[in-house]
């Protein structure tokens, strides 16, 4: 890393911002107060805005298609729900690589990478003959999205104070909720009205303009050293170690309960070597010059408690995105795009909360009241949504989203914070930054992978008591057919007798509720 531009070591109490501030690698000088950057610094904080959007976007628009994609490609629940967890896991298994050599070879590079990454994968994916295509073009883009999503925060850290840091995180809540609100509408137009497939194509054109910014506009000062010296320097083995003992690790949490039973060796086997895997990769990071997991940054009960924060915050958010919008095509019998429109108020006051709680650490200049507020309002609103079942009215299944919403969309930003101002050393924000995205879709990953098991398991134990099926719901009694057969319940709506309807819907209702 460069030398910092500009360093400030300001005491304050232990809950108020404080900590040095990162380095500068911008060649322009962007370290000057807010209101006089110069026209290169917002060029470059467009592109990573819009880094943002591309990601944003993409990963909210599958969830309403998942019951069109899987019902035309003849797919079951497990290879549905693997369309999002293969995303994430790509994710989650890159980002470390992402993170260590951003900082060793500098930020371009593995920028570059993933734009082309992103587009490759989006490509495949709206190609895609059948599900497991579909499944290997999320990968990609997974792989892709990852370095964009890290990045991009670690680039606002790279090019600001802490001081202004929570006003220009406030301002990359714009494209993220902008995303959020666009990509579950933009998904069901797509699935509904043209081609699934078009969720893939879309993003070809968003990629490329990102690029273009990217590439025009974000200028970084290179770091010293020759490339393979640069290359020398990397954690290869760690990033090797992460990588097996997290798949490894993720895979059985999918199939538990739905492929195989929890106490088959099939289950048990990879997730014990995964474990073991996990831990040889947390105690090899002592010894590597550049650790893909620097274990200094644990040094600091600040750092550790939003860590674990973090980690909730991504078990839970991941969840909601995936499992809302089904929730409402299965319980409410809603069309793909009604889901989009349903959740919308949810979107909106996601994005008002992205901008209040960092505004209002920049005014008040502590961080803790804001993330109080933030996590009652996240708990509270996700334990209402338990009221939600088939005979909910509008007003209901609206209004209950939006008090989750406070918590969901603030703690995206806000929860940053403390963890740059935890770091001894102002080189280490940018790791900082990268942990702590990695940490949330950790989270994330795990939850989406025990949220499918939870799905299939409770379905198939609960359509096994339900006893004789109609011919027209026979092929439920595999729950592998679960996600794939919703579009069909609104088609056998009329057909069905009013109690066989009801005990369907209450199953889902059942499945979903205990997510």
């Amino acid at each position: 890393m460069a030398d910092p531009v500009v360093e400030e070591k300001v005491e304050l109490p232990s809950n108020s911002i404080t900590a040095p501030t990162t380095n500068e690698l911008p060649s322009s000088s962007n370290t000057a107060p807010m209101g006089k950057k110069s026209a290169s610094f917002w060029l470059s904080f467009l592109a990573l805005c819009f880094m943002v959007f591309i990601v944003s976007i993409d990963s909210t628009g599958l969830a309403v298609a998942l019951p069109v994609i899987a019902r035309q490609l003849s797919s079951t629940t497990l290879e549905s729900f693997w369309a999002n967890i293969a995303f994430t896991l790509a994710v989650v298994v890159v980002q470390p690589v992402y993170t260590s050599t951003s900082d060793v070879l500098g930020r371009k590079i593995p920028l570059y990478t993933a734009f082309v990454l992103f587009s490759v994968g989006s490509l495949v994916f709206a190609l895609a003959p059948t599900m497991p295509i579909v499944i290997l073009g999320r990968t990609i883009q997974g792989f892709g999205g990852s370095g964009l999503d890290v990045l991009n925060e670690i680039i606002v850290a790279d090019i600001t104070t802490m001081k202004e840091r929570p006003f220009y995180l406030g301002l990359t809540g714009i494209p993220l909720a902008a995303g959020m609100l666009l990509g579950p509408i933009l998904g069901a137009l797509l699935a509904q009205y043209v081609s699934w497939r078009w969720i893939g194509y879309i993003n070809l054109p968003l990629t490329f303009t990102g690029f273009l910014l990217v590439f025009f506009f974000l200028h970084l000062r290179p770091l010293e050293g020759t490339f393979l010296s640069k290359i020398q320097r990397l954690d290869l083995t760690g990033m090797g170690l992460f990588t097996i003992g997290c798949t490894t690790f993720v895979l059985p949490l999918s199939w538990a309960g739905s492929m195989y039973a929890w106490n088959s060796w099939r289950t048990l086997l990879p997730l014990i070597l995964g474990i073991l895997v996990l831990i040889v990769f947390v105690l090899y990071e002592r010894k590597p010059e550049n650790p893909v997991l620097p274990h200094r940054l644990f040094r600091s009960v600040t750092a550790v408690t939003t860590l674990f924060g973090a980690f909730i915050h991504g078990v839970v958010v991941y969840n909601l995105n995936t499992y809302l919008a089904l929730s409402y095509q299965a319980i409410l019998l809603q069309t793909p795009i009604k889901p989009a429109v349903t959740l919308l108020p949810m979107n909106v006051v996601s994005l008002v909360s992205i901008f209040l709680y960092p505004g209002a650490v920049q005014h008040f200049r502590k961080y803790l009241p804001s993330m109080w507020m933030a996590w009652v309002s996240l708990a509270v609103g996700t334990g209402l949504l338990y009221l939600i079942g088939p005979n909910s009215s509008a007003a209901v299944y609206t209004g209950l989203t939006t008090v989750l919403a406070l918590g969901y969309g603030g703690l995206f930003t806000v929860i940053s914070i403390p963890m740059q101002a935890s770091v001894p050393n102002v080189d280490d924000t940018g790791l900082a930054v990268g942990l702590l995205v990695f940490v949330r879709l950790s989270g994330g990953l795990i939850g989406l992978a025990l949220g499918s098991t939870i799905f299939s398991t409770v379905f198939g134990n609960s359509i096994a008591s339900f006893g004789p099926l109609p011919s027209s719901l026979a092929v439920l009694k595999d729950s592998s057919e679960a996600v794939s057969f919703i579009p069909k319940i609104r088609e056998l709506k009329s057909s069905l007798s009013p109690g066989d309807l009801s005990k369907i819907l209450s199953i889902y209702s059942k499945s979903l509720h205990t997510i």
